[in-house]
């Protein structure tokens, strides 16, 4: 992973847990320090001040709208440094969307959307960043960037200079984890998504004190039918860009927001396939609170406090996989399968083999060396360890049973 106008624009808050919607919206100040956020007790990697943010990538519209949504006064003045970055860039990316759209645009127009894309879903932190290496392996499909997800605006023009001159600008390791970055590295798109002005509850992240928006759009239920037309218009604007880079590839996206909106894909891409990839729950709770807490620190606008953090993860995947498994009984069997990450982990090639034959994916044998050379790197990774206490496992199974009970995990 990576990357104004004052005024405090009334709007009403999705419906959330009463936490969430008690969350207060109060100016940041110099009293504000830091030693009012919580920090977790494992440190996060190094993220330098010079690395990119997912706001970098916008375009100067959608960036003051986030500003006007959310009020200047909201930004904590430690992060006025970062505030100024992202407005220059923002308009600068604004000219190179320009000059891309004069040098790309007529072949861009000419290229066909994607219409069998393969999707992989699941919660944060259950493995789909593992699961999506995996299958990039595979020289058959292609995938968005990191840089493409990043730049979306303006990577056919921009991005040699990114690949060959910038790699300093990403640290080493995500912030949360032990996974390498690189621009070349497969990412999510709801990055591009969120850098192209599509509402996003990766708002939150430049905002973290404030409740979270546009929670709608983890499950696209209750939005209007405009709201979804210009939704649905961005991922498909990208996806051509994609498309028009790598002709004749099946095109792979990976975004856990996804997950709650397998419906609304499934219609927009009526031979679409999914993943659907599950962890333990007790894991995916812990790691996801890390997540959330290192990407609050690093992307945000003000210092984080996190009072309703627990709140936040218990909201968000409600609502997901409320709306996934109303829209998995929709799908043929042959459009869908599962995946357990534990599986995943300890026989990756068995597990890929699987996903291939049940979604017809082709034959794996002719990627198998690929990426079981893949595997063999990956032998010293080692996942974050985490503790919780007894009174949050057992909030966890009360309020994700159905999950244990579903996927197959033990209280």
């Amino acid at each position: 992973m990576g990357s104004p106008v004052q005024s405090l624009e009334t709007q009403a808050t999705t419906p959330a847990a009463p936490a969430l919607a008690e969350a207060a919206i109060r100016p940041e100040s110099p009293a504000a320090t830091a030693t009012e956020a919580k920090r977790p007790a494992t440190p996060f990697h190094y993220y330098p001040f010079w690395s990119p943010r997912f706001w970098h990538g916008m375009t100067l519209g959608p960036w003051l709208r986030l500003l006007r949504r959310n009020g200047l006064l909201s930004v904590h003045p430690l992060r006025y440094p970062l505030l100024i970055a992202v407005t220059f860039f923002s308009s600068l990316n604004g000219v190179l969307r320009f000059v891309q759209r004069i040098t790309h645009g007529k072949r861009l127009a000419q290229t066909s959307l994607p219409t069998a894309p393969l999707f992989i879903v699941g919660h944060w932190r259950s493995g789909t960043t593992y699961l999506h290496e995996l299958m990039v392996q595979d020289r058959r499909f292609a995938s968005p960037t990191s840089l493409q997800c990043f730049l979306p605006h303006h990577w056919l023009l921009t991005g040699w200079l990114f690949n060959r001159f910038g790699s300093f600008l990403l640290p080493k390791k995500r912030p949360m984890d032990n996974v390498e970055t690189g621009w070349d590295r497969p990412q999510e798109d709801e990055f591009a998504l969120l850098s192209m002005g599509a509402p996003s509850p990766y708002e939150r992240m430049a905002f973290p004190n404030h409740p979270p928006r546009h929670m709608d759009y983890l499950t696209m239920e209750g939005l209007t039918e405009h709201e979804l037309e210009h939704w649905s218009n961005k991922l498909k604007e990208f996806l051509v860009t994609i498309a028009y880079k790598n002709p004749g590839k099946q095109i792979i996206l990976k975004s856990p927001p996804h997950t709650g909106r397998v419906k609304l894909l499934a219609k927009l891409f009526p031979e679409a396939r999914f993943v659907h990839i599950s962890r333990n729950p007790y894991s995916v709770f812990a790691s996801t609170r890390r997540l959330w807490q290192s990407l609050d620190e690093v992307q945000g606008l003000q210092l984080p406090r996190h009072e309703t953090l627990d709140d936040y993860v218990f909201e968000s995947f409600d609502r997901m996989y409320g709306a996934f498994e109303r829209a998995r009984e929709e799908l043929p069997d042959d459009r869908i399968c599962d995946v357990k990450y534990e599986d995943l982990t300890r026989d990756p090639l068995g597990q890929l083999n699987a996903i291939y034959q049940h979604l017809n994916l082709g034959d794996f044998s002719e990627t198998r060396e690929q990426v079981a050379a893949f595997t063999s790197k990956q032998r010293d990774y080692r996942t974050n360890q985490h503790s919780l206490d007894e009174a949050t496992r057992k909030t966890i199974y009360q309020r994700w049973s159905g999950y244990f009970r579903r996927y197959g995990y033990d209280a």
